[in-house]
C-alpha cells in the first residue's frame, strides 16, 4: 500500500532489524496459519516472454477483454466512452495503506449526511483499490470497510520473512481478502457496472514497468449470475492484492495470461501506486493538458479526489541509521510524487472544464502512531475522515485549512 509517509514504509525493514521500534509487531502468534495459506510457496522460474506477448495475453479463463494498458489514451477514452454513467460524477481514491481509514469514514460520514453522489466512475490504487468495490456499491458498502479499517492490526496485514522476493509475506491480507471479496459482493458489482457505471483499478506490471487498468465490473459479470466463478472471483482477489503490494516490502502477484497459440504466462503485478499515487486518466493525456492539448474527453463534470494522505511537510526527527534516512527520504519522494500527481491533475482538469474536488488528511488531524497499521490511530482517522463526510467540509480545498502550530497527537504503543 503506497503513501506511508507518516510512518514511511521502509519502517517495515526497520521494524525487522530494529524489533524495539515496534515492539507490538511479533506477528507470530497466535499462528492459526496453514502452509497453504502463505504466499512464499515456491512455483519456480516463469518462462520467458516478450512485452507483445502481454500486450495479447488475456487473464485465464476469461473471454471478454477486461483490462487495457493504464497509459494509453486512446484505450482509456474507448473504456470510458462505453460506460453510459460516466457523465455522473467520478470518485477517485488513491493509496495511503493504513491512511485508508480516513477515505472509509469519509464515505460511511457522505452516506450518513445524505449527500454523497452516485459515482459514474470509481478508481482505486493500493489502498483504494481495497475500498472502491464497497464504495461501488453503496451505502450497503460501508459497514465492511468500517470493520477492516478500524479493526485490523498490523498482524492481519503482513508478517516478517517467508517471502523470497520481499521484505514480508501478505498471507494475512490475503486471507482477509478471500473472505471479504465474496462471490455476493461480485454480484452486487456486476448489477452496478450492467447500469453503465464501471469500477476501475490500477495494478503495475513489474516486466513492463507499465500501469495495467482492470475493468472490475466486467471481472465480476464474468463470475456468473451467483458470482461465483472460481477464475473471475479469484482474478478480482489477486488484483486487489496486487494494487497493494509495495514491491520489496510486500510480494508481488502473480496473475495468469492465455496466448492466442495456448501459452500461458506469469505475470507479475504489484502497487498501483508504484506508478502513479491515484488514477484519473493515462498520465499522457494529463501532461498534454500543460500544452492545451486534450488526449482525453472526460464527461464527468464533477471528479472528487479523496487523497489518503497529506500533502504538507510532516517534521520526525531522522535516526542517525541509515534507516532511518532512508525511511525520510523515502516518504519526502512519495509526497513530492503526490503533489506532482494534484498540480497534473488540477492542471488537466482545468483544460477540461473539471471540477475537481480534494480532500487529503490535512491539518484538523494531528495524530500521529508509534508504527504500521496501529489500531488506535486508525480508528481516530476513521473517525475523523466521517466527522467531515457528514459536516460536508472534507472538500474544503486541497491543503484544508491547515491548523499552524498544533502539537501532533502520539497514541502510546499498547
Amino acid at each position: 500500500m503506497s503513501g506511508l509517509t507518516r510512518r514511511p514504509i521502509v519502517a517495515l525493514a526497520a521494524a525487522s532489524v530494529l524489533s524495539a521500534a515496534f515492539p507490538n509487531l511479533a506477528l507470530a502468534g497466535p499462528n492459526t496459519v496453514k502452509p497453504s495459506d502463505r504466499t512464499a510457496e515456491k512455483s519456480g522460474a516463469r518462462a520467458a516472454f516478450t512485452a507483445e506477448d502481454m500486450d495479447a495475453a488475456r487473464p485465464a479463463g476469461l473471454s471478454r477483454p477486461v483490462r487495457i494498458p493504464g497509459d494509453e489514451p486512446q484505450a482509456f477514452q474507448a473504456l470510458i466512452d462505453d460506460a453510459s454513467a460516466a457523465g455522473e460524477p467520478w470518485l477517485v481514491l488513491s493509496g495511503g495503506g493504513e491512511d485508508g481509514a480516513f477515505a472509509a469514514g469519509l464515505l460511511a460520514g457522505w452516506s450518513a449526511a445524505g449527500t454523497r453522489p452516485n459515482f459514474g466512475v470509481i478508481t482505486g490504487v493500493s489502498t483504494g483499490a481495497l475500498i472502491a468495490p464497497f464504495a461501488f456499491i453503496g451505502k450497503s458498502g460501508d459497514a465492511p470497510l468500517r470493520e477492516a479499517y478500524t479493526t485490523i492490526t498490523a498482524a492481519d496485514v503482513f508478517e516478517f520473512g517467508g517471502s523470497d522476493v520481499a521484505l514480508t509475506d501478505t498471507w494475512p491480507l490475503k486471507r482477509r481478502i478471500d473472505k471479504a471479496v465474496t462471490p455476493e459482493l461480485l454480484q452486487a458489482v456486476a448489477a452496478e457496472q450492467a447500469k453503465g457505471r464501471r469500477l476501475l483499478v490500477a495494478t503495475t506490471e513489474i516486466d513492463s514497468g507499465r500501469p495495467v487498468l482492470w475493468d472490475m465490473g466486467a471481472i465480476a459479470a464474468s463470475a456468473g449470475p451467483k458470482g461465483a466463478d472460481p477464475r473471475a472471483l479469484g482474478l478480482f482477489r489477486s488484483i486487489v492484492l496486487a494494487s497493494s503490494a509495495v514491491p520489496g516490502v510486500f510480494p508481488p502477484v502473480e496473475i495468469a495470461g492465455t496466448l492466442a497459440d495456448g501459452r500461458t504466462i506469469r505475470e507479475l503485478h504489484a502497487d498501483g501506486g508504484t506508478t502513479a499515487p491515484f488514477y484519473l486518466a493515462p498520465k499522457r493525456a494529463l501532461t498534454a493538458a500543460l500544452t492545451g492539448a486534450q488526449l482525453v474527453r472526460i464527461p464527468a463534470r464533477t471528479v472528487y479526489v479523496v487523497v489518503n494522505n497529506s500533502t504538507r511537510p510532516h517534521f520526525e526527527m531522522a535516526r542517525a541509521t541509515t534507516l532511518s534516512v532512508l525511511g525520510r527520504a523515502m516518504s519526502a519522494a512519495i509526497k513530492a510524487q503526490l503533489q506532482d500527481a494534484l498540480a497534473l491533475s488540477g492542471a488537466f482538469g482545468r483544460r477540461a472544464g473539471l471540477d475537481l474536488q480534494v480532500a487529503e488528511i490535512d491539518g484538523r488531524f494531528t495524530a500521529t502512531a508509534p508504527g504500521p497499521f496501529d489500531q488506535r490511530y486508525m480508528q481516530a482517522l476513521y473517525a475523523h475522515g466521517e466527522r467531515l463526510g457528514r459536516a460536508g467540509d472534507a472538500f474544503a480545498g486541497q491543503a484544508g485549512p491547515a491548523a499552524q502550530g498544533e502539537t501532533p497527537q502520539t497514541f502510546a504503543r499498547r
